[in-house]
C-alpha cells in the first residue's frame, strides 16, 4: 500500500480498526516528520523494511527514529483534513522498544484551525519491553497536557474526537532507537452521553434588596451528532454546597428541566436561583449549581453562582491606593500570596476555573498563543472568560493578563504592524515612537489586555544577536531617548514593561548554554560602570519615567568572579534597581526563566524570589510554583516580609489600573484595532524608518509615474516585512496578516511595474530597478548567526536578483532585515536603503522611495564592512565601518529644514530667540547653492556651533529641533565621507543632549 491515510468509514462501520498511518511507502510519508529543541535533538527518521512484528506482512515496512535529544524532541503526523474519531473507543500502535525503562509520551491533537494549534491530550508508556508490543490506550484515559498547549489551541480541555488533526510521540531525552508501526484508532466508541452546559461558567451578582436580585441559569443541551433527542429528556438541577449559606445568603432551589423527544440539539431551559441580602460586609461567596440527568454529561466544571464581596476597605475606590493594598494584604493566606506572585501562560490551564483554584494573579499570552477565533472580539471574548473565572475568588482579585505586544498588538491577526524597534530607532523620533505606542496600547486595551511586555531597553552591540532588530540601537543615549514608548503606553492605560535587565545586549558570542544558541542568553562580561554606563542607563531612564515593571534577562553577567544568571542576581535587582535606582513597580521574570538558576527546583524558586522578582512567568507548572514557594515561606527559607513586598507591588498596579473596578475589556474601542488612522501613523513610521545609505546620481527618489523592474523574495511578502513576534513568536512568510506589501505600494506609485521574484522576466524597457532582500523571520536565539548555519549573507537568489537586474538597468536595493547584512560589492548599484523591518504599511517604504517624503531616517546600527569586524559599535578605537552609526543621506533640502527650524525657535525663549537670531545671517541667499546645499561652510558651521551652544541651556527646545540643526551639519560631513568615527560620535553626543559638541565633531570630521 503505497499511501499513509486512509478515510474513516461511517460510524456504524467502527468495529475494524483505522488505520491512521502504516509507513507502508518507500520514504517517509506525507506529513510525517521530526522535530527538537536544536538540530541534534531532532530525531532522524527513515523507513526500512521489517517483517519482525506480529502478524506482520511480508512487505512490511515501519517507521525507525534514531535520537539523541538534550532537552526534547520527537516526531509527528499531522493530517492534511481532520479525521473523526468519535465512532472509535481507543489509540494505538505498534513499537519495537529496547526495554530502557523510560516513559515515553505520546499526544492527540483535537481540533483547532489546523495541527499547529489544535489541543493536545497525551499519555504515555513505559519502554520495559525489549522488541515488538502494541500499545493501546482508551480515550478516556487521555489528559489535556499541562506542560504546553501551541497558540490558537482550543481550551475547553474536552477531548472531542470529531475533527481530529493527528498525534505526536515525545521521545525521551536520551539516546536511542525505536522503530513504529500501524498507527490505529480501534474498538467502538460506547454510547455518547448528550452534554450539559450553561451561558456561562459563573454568574457574579451583588446583594440588592429588590426582586431582580435572581440569577437566571440558562440549560443546554447538546448532542453528540447534531440530531434532535431521539427520547425524552429530563434534567434535574439543584444548587449545592459552597461557602454561602442557604437561607440567609439564598433560597436554595431545585427542579426538572425537561426536554421532550425532538428537542433540536442546542436548545435550553432557564431556572433561577433568588439571592438573600443579610446585611453584612464580607467576601465573596459561592453557591455550585448542580445538573444531572440519565444519559447526560454534566459540564466538566460545574458552574457556580458567586455573591460579590462588597463593603470592605480595599473595595471602596475613593481610598487611598496604599490603604487599599494594606487592608487586602491583610486578608490574604499564604496560598493567596502565592498565587498573586504566579503567572500561567493561557494554554496552560489544565481547566479554567484552575485560576480560581490557584487564586492565580496573572494569565499571559507566549509569543502565538492566541484564542481559536484570532480576531479582537476573540481577544476580548477569552480575556474576559478568564477575568470571570476570578470572580470565584472570595477576594476576587482581578488577574492582570500580559502579552508581548513589540510592535503593535502583533499577536492579532488584522492588528496594526509597526515597524520593530529597530526601525524606530532609525526614524530617530521620541515623539513619534510614543505616538506607536499610544496606538499599541490602544488596540492592546481594546482587546482587554492591560499589560504589555515592552519595550525592549536593550542596547544591543552585537548584529549577530537573534534579538538585535528588539533594540532601539546601540548606542545607550539613543536608546534612552527612545524611552517615551514607556509614556505612551501607561498614560493610556497599559503597564510597560522595561526588558531584558540588564546587559541582554552584551552578551558574548560564543557564551550562551541554552539549546544551540550562539549568543542569546549567553553571560555579559563587563565591570560594574561599563554595565551602568551602557546597559543600565536606559532603565534609569525608564524608572524616572514610572515604569510599572521590569523584566529581568535570559543573560548572565559576569563582573570577573563568574557568571550569575540576572534571574538570580540581587545585588543588580534587589542592591541596583530596587534600591539605587528607587523602583518601585513590580519584577516580573522572562519565561520559565528561573529554571535556568542552578540548583533543584525549590532553590530555583527560593533564589529567584530572595534576590527580588515578585511575580513568577512559570509558565506552564503553576500549581508546583505555588507549592514551593509555600514550602520555602514555611521554611523560613524566603521571609514572609519578602513576599509580602512583592505582592504588595503587584496590588498596587492592579489597584492604579483599575481592574478592581472594571475587570473586563471596554469593546467601544474594538473597531479601532487595526484602523485606518492608526495604520496611518505606522506608515509614517516606517517612512521614517528608511535608511538612504548610498545615492549616487540622485537616483532616489524615483520618479512617479516610471517604469520599474520590482525583484527578490522580500518584494511581495507582508511576513517577511513584518519579521519575528509577528502572529507567531518566530513569525512566519507570506501573507499571515493584512496589510501592504512593498510590491503593492510600488505598484500604486510607478506607471508600470514587471514584477519577478527572481529577476527571470524581461529586463528591458524599464527606467529603474528596485530589489527588496533580506531575511526571512526569526525571533530571540533562533536568529542567532551561527545557529542552523544563520548568516548575515544576503541569500544566493538575492544575490542574484541584485545582480541581474541592477547588471541590466540603475537600481536602489532595498534591504528588508533586523540588522546590518553583507552587501558586498555595491560598485554597480546606485541607490541602496535600509528598510529594516517595516511593518505591515508597506506604502510607508514606498512614500519615501519616490518623494512623497524625504529620507531622513538614520543609522541605529554601524553597517559593518565585514563579519570579521563585529562587534562593531560607536566610541570603538579601531573604526572602520562601510556606514558609520548616524549615517543616512538626507532627500530634503538643508537650507529649507534650517529656515524651518530657525522659525520655531523664534517663539520659544530666549535662548531660543538668540539661536535663531544667530541663524538669520547663516541663511542669505550668498551661503547657498541653488539646489539648497551649503556653499559657505566656515559661516554656516560657525552659526549651527553657536546656536547649538544656547539651544543646550533653553528651557523648551526640542529634541527634534535640535536635531534638524545638527542635520545641517551633517549633510557636510557625509558628502566628505571623512571620519567616520567622528560622525557617529557626534550622533552620540546629539543623542546625549551635546548639541554643540555633535556640531563640533561634525565640523572637525570637513577638516
Amino acid at each position: 500500500m503505497a499511501g499513509s491515510l486512509i478515510v474513516a468509514p461511517p460510524a456504524a462501520a467502527a468495529a475494524e480498526p483505522l488505520t491512521v498511518t502504516d509507513f507502508e511507502s518507500d520514504g517517509v510519508p506525507a506529513g510525517v516528520y521530526a522535530w527538537g529543541n536544536d538540530a541534534a535533538s531532532t530525531p532522524a527518521l527513515t523507513v526500512e523494511p521489517d517483517t519482525t512484528r506480529p502478524e506482520a506482512p511480508a512487505t512490511n515496512r515501519v517507521l525507525t527514529s534514531v535520537y539523541n535529544v538534550r532537552q526534547w524532541g520527537g516526531w509527528s503526523h499531522d493530517l492534511p483534513a481532520t479525521q473523526d474519531w468519535s465512532a472509535y473507543e481507543g489509540f494505538s500502535f505498534w513499537v519495537n522498544g529496547t526495554g530502557s525503562g523510560q516513559k515515553i509520551f505520546f499526544e492527540l491533537k483535537d481540533g483547532g484551525g489546523g495541527p499547529g494549534n489544535s489541543e493536545l491530550f497525551e499519555s504515555s508508556f513505559t519502554d520495559d519491553t525489549a522488541g515488538w508490543r502494541q500499545v493501546k490506550v482508551p480515550f478516556e484515559s487521555f489528559t489535556r497536557r499541562a506542560d504546553y498547549q501551541p497558540g490558537g489551541a482550543p481550551t475547553d480541555g474536552e477531548l472531542d474526537l470529531v475533527a481530529m488533526w493527528g498525534y505526536g510521540m515525545r521521545l525521551p531525552t536520551a539516546q536511542g532507537s525505536l522503530r513504529w508501526d500501524e498507527v490505529q484508532v480501534y474498538g467502538t466508541a460506547p454510547p455518547r452521553p448528550v452534554r450539559l452546559s450553561t451561558d456561562k461558567p459563573v454568574y457574579p451578582v451583588d446583594e440588592k434588596d429588590d426582586e431582580k436580585n435572581k440569577v437566571r441559569v440558562s440549560v443546554t443541551i447538546t448532542t453528540a451528532t447534531g440530531e434532535p433527542l431521539p427520547a425524552d429528556l429530563a434534567v434535574d438541577y439543584s444548587t449545592g454546597t459552597g461557602t454561602a449559606t442557604s437561607g440567609d445568603d439564598y433560597t436554595a432551589a431545585q427542579g426538572t428541566l425537561a426536554f421532550p423527544a425532538g428537542t433540536a440539539s442546542g436548545s435550553s431551559r432557564t431556572f433561577t436561583v433568588e439571592i438573600r441580602k443579610d446585611r453584612r460586609r464580607e467576601v465573596a461567596e459561592t453557591i455550585p449549581i448542580e445538573l444531572s440527568g440519565t444519559g447526560t454529561r454534566p459540564p466538566a466544571e460545574p458552574p457556580v453562582i458567586v455573591i460579590n464581596a462588597h463593603d470592605l476597605p480595599y473595595l471602596d475606590a475613593r481610598k487611598p491606593v496604599k490603604d487599599r493594598v494594606s487592608d487586602l494584604l491583610g486578608r490574604m493566606t499564604l496560598e493567596e500570596k502565592a498565587g498573586q506572585m504566579t503567572q500561567a501562560e493561557r494554554g496552560a490551564l489544565a481547566k479554567q476555573s484552575d485560576i480560581a483554584t490557584y487564586r492565580l494573579g496573572s494569565l499571559l499570552s507566549g509569543g502565538g498563543s492566541a484564542p481559536a477565533r484570532n480576531t479582537p472580539e476573540g481577544w476580548a471574548d477569552m480575556i474576559d472568560a478568564f477575568q470571570l473565572q476570578a470572580r470565584r475568588t472570595r477576594l476576587q482579585v482581578p488577574l492582570i493578563y500580559g502579552v508581548d505586544a513589540v510592535h503593535g498588538h502583533n499577536n492579532v491577526v488584522g492588528a496594526t504592524i509597526f515597524p520593530h524597534n529597530v526601525g524606530l530607532g532609525a526614524a530617530r523620533d521620541p515623539e513619534l515612537a510614543g505616538k506607536a505606542s499610544k496606538i499599541t496600547a490602544r488596540e492592546v486595551k481594546a482587546t482587554g489586555i492591560p499589560w504589555n511586555f515592552a519595550p525592549c531597553l536593550c542596547v544591543s552591540r552585537d548584529d549577530r544577536w537573534g534579538r538585535a532588530y528588539e533594540s532601539f540601537g546601540e548606542d545607550p543615549a539613543l536608546v534612552t531617548r527612545m524611552a517615551t514608548v514607556i509614556d505612551g503606553l501607561q498614560d493610556n492605560g497599559v503597564l510597560a514593561t522595561a526588558k531584558h535587565y540588564a546587559g541582554d545586549g552584551g552578551t558574548t558570542y560564543g557564551s550562551s548554554s541554552t539549546g544551540d544558541y550562539t549568543i542569546d542568553q549567553g553571560v555579559t562580561r563587563t565591570s560594574r560602570g561599563e554595565l551602568a554606563a551602557i546597559h543600565l542607563a536606559p532603565f534609569q531612564e525608564a524608572v524616572k519615567r514610572g515604569v510599572a515593571t521590569v523584566m529581568p534577562s535570559f543573560s548572565s553577567v559576569d563582573f570577573g568572579d563568574g557568571p550569575l544568571k540576572m534571574h538570580a542576581h540581587d545585588e543588580l535587582i534587589n542592591g541596583t534597581l530596587k534600591g539605587r535606582l528607587g523602583f518601585e513597580g513590580f519584577v516580573i521574570s522572562d519565561w520559565q526563566a528561573i529554571d535556568q538558576i542552578p540548583g533543584d527546583y525549590p532553590s530555583d524558586v527560593r533564589t529567584s524570589v530572595n534576590a527580588g522578582l515578585d511575580m513568577i512567568m512559570v509558565p506552564y507548572a503553576y500549581p508546583e510554583f505555588i507549592g514551593a514557594l509555600k514550602a520555602e515561606v514555611e521554611a523560613g527559607r524566603v521571609p514572609i516580609a519578602r513576599v509580602d513586598d512583592a505582592v504588595a507591588r503587584i496590588l498596587t498596579q492592579k489597584f492604579r489600573l483599575g481592574l478592581f473596578e472594571r475587570p473586563y475589556a471596554d469593546r467601544s474601542r474594538l473597531g479601532d484595532v487595526g484602523s485606518a488612522a492608526h495604520r496611518a501613523v505606522a506608515r509614517t513610521a516606517a517612512a521614517r524608518s528608511q535608511v538612504l545609505l548610498k545615492n549616487e546620481g540622485g537616483l532616489l527618489p524615483l520618479r512617479r509615474g516610471a517604469k520599474v523592474y520590482v525583484a527578490g523574495s522580500n518584494a511581495d511578502d507582508i511576513g517577511n516585512q513584518s519579521g519575528g513576534w509577528t502572529i507567531s513568536w518566530q513569525g512566519a512568510s507570506g501573507p499571515i496578516t493584512t496589510g501592504t506589501t512593498i510590491l503593492q505600494a510600488v505598484r500604486s506609485r510607478a506607471g508600470s511595474v514587471t514584477y519577478s521574484r527572481d529577476a527571470s522576466a524581461d529586463l528591458s524597457g524599464h527606467d529603474a530597478g528596485v530589489v527588496v532582500v533580506g531575511e526571512t523571520p526569526y525571533a530571540e536565539g533562533q536568529g542567532d548567526v551561527g545557529r542552523a548555519g544563520r548568516t548575515l549573507d544576503l541569500s544566493p537568489a538575492d544575490r542574484a536578483a541584485v545582480d541581474r537586474v541592477c547588471g541590466a538597468m540603475k537600481c536602489a536595493v532595498l534591504v528588508v532585515s533586523g540588522r546590518p547584512m553583507l552587501l558586498g560589492d555595491l560598485s554597480g548599484v546606485e541607490a541602496v536603503v535600509a528598510s529594516w523591518l517595516p511593518g505591515t504599511e508597506g506604502d510607508g517604504v514606498a512614500d519615501p522611495l519616490f518623494g512623497a517624503v524625504p529620507y531622513t531616517g538614520r543609522l541605529p546600527f554601524t553597517w559593518f564592512r565585514s563579519v570579521e569586524q563585529l562587534p562593531i559599535n560607536v566610541g570603538d578605537a579601531a573604526y572602520d565601518p562601510l556606514f558609520p552609526y548616524g549615517w543616512g543621506l538626507r532627500t530634503d533640502r538643508a537650507r529649507d529644514r534650517l529656515k524651518a527650524v530657525r522659525h520655531e525657535l523664534a517663539k520659544g525663549d530666549s535662548r531660543s530667540r538668540a539661536a535663531a537670531l544667530l541663524l538669520t545671517p547663516a541663511l542669505s541667499d550668498r551661503r547657498w547653492r541653488a539646489d539648497g546645499s551649503v556653499r559657505d561652510t566656515r559661516v554656516v558651521l560657525g552659526a549651527l556651533e553657536a546656536a547649538a551652544a544656547l539651544l543646550e541651556r533653553s528651557r523648551n527646545v526640542s529634541y527634534a529641533e535640535a536635531d534638524t540643526l545638527v542635520s545641517v551639519a551633517r549633510d557636510l560631513a557625509q558628502r566628505t565621507g571623512r571620519r567616520p568615527d567622528l560622525q557617529a560620535a557626534a550622533d552620540h553626543e546629539l543623542a546625549a543632549g551635546a548639541y554643540r559638541k555633535a556640531v563640533d565633531l561634525l565640523a572637525r570630521s570637513i577638516r
